[in-house]
C-alpha cells in the first residue's frame, strides 16, 4: 500500500507571490524527494469561481491525493471561458498545493501543513498584473472582492502553520524551509533536511583584544530588534567598605561573555505562551502547538558541530535567552497566564564570545553565504571596542575602574515610583499563611514573592542606559541584557540554576542566604559572619540542596550526585550570598531539555517539595512572576546549556499608544522574595525583600513602594 503523501498548501491572496513560492520551494524538495506540484489557477471555473474552485479542488484533486491515489480533473480554459480537457496529477511523496483557496475549511483536515503568503498590496497588484498581463486588470475588483469574502468566513491566516511575508526580495523560500523543519506533521518526511542541519560547520577566529563589552555590543547589535548580551560581569569589585576578604568563587563563572542576535542565515527567534511555539525564520513565521521543553527536544540536545581547537568555552552558537516562571505548568505546576512570553529565545548563527581570562575575542559563525561579511564586521567592531577600552581594562579584585561602556549609564535624578502587588501588612499576612501551611506539613519551605511595578512614558524607561547603569552598580557573573522587540530584560542575578556541559557535567548552584553590604570594612564584616552562622539560612539551603539533589539524579548516572560546596558565604557588590554546590553526571544518553525540565523551575523559587509548595504559591501570590524566577542563558549546539536564576531582574514591556494623545509607555517589573520557614520572623523577612531590590532600584533611582 503506497503511504499517503505530505501535502504542504501554499494558500494567500492574489498576487502574493505564491506560485513563485511553490516552485521554488518544489525545487528545493526535488533534492531528496518526489514532488508533486499543482495550481488551483488551472481549475477555478472563470473570473466569478473562487467558491466553486475550491469546492472542485477538494473533492477532485484534495481527496484522491490524499490517499496517495491519482487526481483526475477538470481543467478551465481561459481563452475560451469554459471547461477545458481532462488531466491527471500523480501522488507523490510532497505534495504542493498553491493558490487562492488551497487551505480552505473543507481542505484543512486533509492537509499535512499549510503557508500564508501575506505581501504588501501594493506588490501585490504590480506582481499579478506582470505576471498575467492585461489579462487579469479589469477583473482584479472583482476576483479581490471574492477573496474577500471567503477569507471573512474563513480566517485562514489565523489557521496557519507558517506565515510568510512575501517582499519578493529572494528571502521566501529559504525562509520558508526552515520552518517548515519545525512542524512535526513534517518532520518524519523532512529527515534528509533535518540532517543536514545537524550537519552544520562551525567557523571560529580568535583575537587577541579586550574590547569593551557595552561598546562592542552596541556597535554590533544596538540596531537589532532581537538580541542578547549574557554578560559575565567580574563580581570581585570593590565596595564602600572595601574589597573583598578573598576572591570569590563568582569569578570563575565570569571568564566568557556571549554578544548575539538573530541576523543572518541562520538566524531565528521563538517566543512560547501557554502550549504554543511561535518560530520566526527570516520573512516566516511557524506555529507549533505543544509544551515548550517538548518542542525543545527537537531542536537541541545533540551534537551539530565539533568545538573548534583551542577554543575554551562551552557555547558553540545555538539558541540563547529566557524562560518564565509558568512553564512550571509543564514541570508539575498550574498553569498560570502570564502578560509576557513564558520562554523567548533567538538562534544565534553567529556570535562574539569574550574569554575576559585569556583576554581574547572568540568570532563564531555557521558556514553561511554571509559569513565571511559578518566576520569582516565582527573584527572592526572589536578592533574599535577595544580602542575604546583602556589597556587591560578588565578589572580585578579591589579595582575600583568600570568599563568604559558602563561609565557613563543613566542613573535617573528622580526614578520611577513604583508600586507594590503586596503592601507590608498584606505580605506579612501571606508569610503567616505560608508558615501555617508548614505547620500542617505541606510544605518544608515556601519562597514567597511579591511583584513592583512602575509605569512611565517609553522614551523615559531607556533600558540600555538603565542596564548599563544596573551592571556598574551591581556587577554579577551571570548579568545579562534581553531585548524582544518591545520586551526588554536586564538582570544582575549572582546564581547559577543549571548548568550541562558538552561531555555532560551538571551543575546547580542555589543561593538562600542574603545580607546586605556594610558600609564599612568592620560592619561589614560582621554582616558576613551573621549570615555564615546562621541556623535559619543554612536550614533554608540545605533543604534547597536536598531538593536539587533529587531534581539532578533524575537523569544523573547513579551515585554520580554529590555537593562539593555547601553554605559556603559568597560576597557582591550590593550583598553577601550563601552559595552550595551540587554535581552529578549525566546519564548517557538521556534527553537533555528533559534534564532541564526536571529541575525547572529552580528550587531555590520555589521551596519544598517542589510541587506541593508551588500549588501553596499559587494560591498566596495571587499572580503570575511571568520571566521573574525563571532562567536565562544558552542552549549550545554541542548539547552544553548554562543557565542562571532570573533573579535581580528588571523587565520592560512596552504598551503602544493608540495614535492619538495617548502616547507609548513601559512597563517596568521587578520580582522580589524570599524563603519562608517555620522559624521565619516575618519583619525580618520583609526587610529582606527590600534588601533584594535595592541594587535594581537603586540604579534607576527608585526607592522601595512605602507600605
Amino acid at each position: 500500500m503506497t503511504p499517503a503523501p505530505v501535502i504542504i498548501a501554499i494558500d494567500g491572496r492574489s498576487g502574493a507571490g505564491k506560485t513563485t513560492l511553490a516552485i521554488e520551494l518544489a525545487a528545493q524538495l526535488r533534492n531528496h524527494h518526489k514532488v508533486a506540484l499543482f495550481h488551483l489557477e488551472d481549475i477555478y471555473p472563470g473570473w466569478n469561481g473562487l467558491t466553486a474552485g475550491i469546492e472542485r479542488y477538494v473533492s477532485t484533486v484534495l481527496t484522491p491525493l490524499s490517499r496517495a491515489e491519482p487526481a483526475t480533473w477538470t481543467s478551465w480554459d481561459w481563452e475560451r471561458h469554459y471547461d477545458g480537457d481532462t488531466r491527471v496529477t500523480l501522488p507523490a511523496e510532497i505534495v504542493i498545493i498553491e493558490g487562492v483557496g488551497a487551505a480552505a475549511a473543507d481542505a484543512r483536515p486533509l492537509l499535512s501543513a499549510v503557508i500564508w503568503a501575506d505581501s504588501p498590496d501594493d506588490i501585490r497588484r504590480k506582481r499579478a498584473l506582470d505576471r498575467d498581463g492585461g489579462t487579469y486588470e479589469p477583473f482584479w475588483d472583482q476576483w479581490a472582492e471574492q477573496e474577500e469574502a471567503w477569507l471573512a468566513a474563513d480566517d485562514v491566516p489565523h489557521e496557519a502553520d507558517i506565515r510568510v511575508l512575501n517582499n519578493a526580495d529572494g528571502s521566501a523560500t529559504a525562509d520558508v524551509m526552515q520552518a517548515l523543519a519545525y512542524l512535526p506533521a513534517l518532520g518524519p518526511a523532512l529527515v534528509p533536511e533535518l540532517a543536514a542541519r545537524r550537519g552544520l560547520r562551525l567557523r571560529a577566529e580568535r583575537l587577541d583584544a579586550r574590547p569593551d563589552a557595552a561598546v562592542l555590543f552596541e556597535n554590533l547589535y544596538g540596531g537589532s530588534a532581537n538580541a542578547v548580551w549574557l554578560d559575565s560581569s567580574n563580581a570581585d569589585v570593590a565596595t564602600p567598605a572595601g574589597p573583598l576578604p578573598q576572591p570569590s568563587p563568582a569569578t570563575a563563572r565570569s571568564r566568557f561573555s556571549i554578544l548575539a542576535d538573530d541576523g543572518g542565515t541562520y538566524g531565528q527567534a521563538v517566543t512560547h505562551r501557554s502550549g504554543e511555539s511561535v518560530i520566526t525564520a527570516g520573512s516566516a513565521t511557524a506555529r507549533v502547538p505543544g509544551p515548550f521543553f517538548r518542542w525543545l527536544d527537537t531542536v537541541w540536545g545533540r551534537r551539530a558541530v565539533r568545538t573548534p581547537d583551542g577554543y575554551p568555552g562551552d557555547f558553540t552558537l545555538g539558541w540563547l535567552g529566557c524562560l518564565g516562571y509558568e512553564l512550571k505548568r509543564e514541570t508539575g505546576g498550574t498553569d498560570v497566564a502570564a502578560p509576557t512570553p513564558d520562554a523567548a529565545l533567538i538562534f544565534a548563527g553567529r556570535a562574539v564570545v569574550l574569554d575576559h581570562v585569556e583576554g581574547a575575542a572568540w568570532l563564531l559563525a555557521l558556514e553561511a553565504p554571509d559569513a565571511d561579511h559578518w566576520l569582516t564586521n565582527a573584527r572592526a567592531a572589536v578592533a574599535v571596542a577595544a580602542a575604546v577600552a583602556p589597556a587591560a581594562s578588565t578589572p580585578g579584585p579591589g579595582d575600583q575602574r568600570t568599563h568604559a561602556g558602563g561609565s557613563d549609564g543613566v542613573v535617573r535624578p528622580v526614578g520611577p515610583a513604583f508600586s507594590s502587588r503586596d503592601t507590608e501588612p498584606s505580605y506579612l499576612a501571606k508569610i503567616a499563611a505560608a508558615q501555617h501551611e508548614i505547620r500542617e506539613g505541606n510544605s518544608y519551605e515556601v519562597c514567597l514573592t511579591t511583584t513592583l511595578t512602575a509605569r512611565l512614558p517609553a522614551a523615559a524607561a531607556a533600558p540600555w542606559p538603565t542596564y548599563l547603569a544596573l551592571r556598574r552598580k551591581n556587577p554579577a557573573p551571570f548579568a545579562s541584557y534581553l531585548r524582544f522587540g518591545g520586551l526588554t530584560v536586564a538582570s544582575t542575578s549572582p546564581e547559577r540554576f543549571l548548568r550541562i556541559t558538552s561531555d555532560g557535567g551538571m551543575r546547580a548552584e542555589p543561593i538562600k542566604g542574603t545580607r546586605r553590604r556594610g558600609a564599612d570594612p568592620e560592619r561589614d564584616r560582621q554582616l558576613r559572619e551573621d549570615l555564615a552562622t546562621s541556623l535559619k539560612d543554612r536550614a533554608e539551603n540545605i533543604m534547597i540542596v536536598d531538593l536539587l539533589r533529587n531534581d539532578l539524579s533524575h537523569f544523573a548516572e547513579p551515585g554520580s550526585v554529590t555537593v562539593s560546596r555547601l553554605c559556603e558565604i559568597e560576597s557582591y557588590a550590593t550583598v553577601h550570598q550563601m552559595v552550595s554546590t551540587i554535581d552529578a553526571r549525566l546519564l548517557p544518553g538521556s534527553p537533555r531539555a528533559e534534564a532541564v525540565a526536571a529541575c525547572f523551575p529552580a528550587g531555590s523559587m520555589t521551596g519544598a517539595p517542589k510541587i506541593s509548595t508551588m500549588a501553596i504559591l499559587d494560591r498566596l501570590e495571587m499572580g503570575p512572576r511571568g520571566l521573574y524566577s525563571g532562567a536565562i542563558g544558552y542552549f549550545s549546539l554541542n548539547g552544553a546549556t548554562d543557565l542562571a536564576v532570573a533573579i535581580r531582574t528588571l523587565v520592560t514591556t512596552a504598551v503602544a499608544g493608540d495614535g492619538g494623545e495617548q502616547a507609548s509607555t513601559a512597563e517596568l517589573t521587578l520580582g522580589v522574595g524570599g524563603a519562608i520557614t517555620a522559624d521565619s520572623v516575618p519583619d525580618e523577612e520583609y526587610d529582606e525583600i527590600r534588601v533584594k531590590a535595592h541594587g535594581v532600584l537603586s540604579a534607576l533611582g527608585a526607592d522601595f513602594p512605602d507600605a
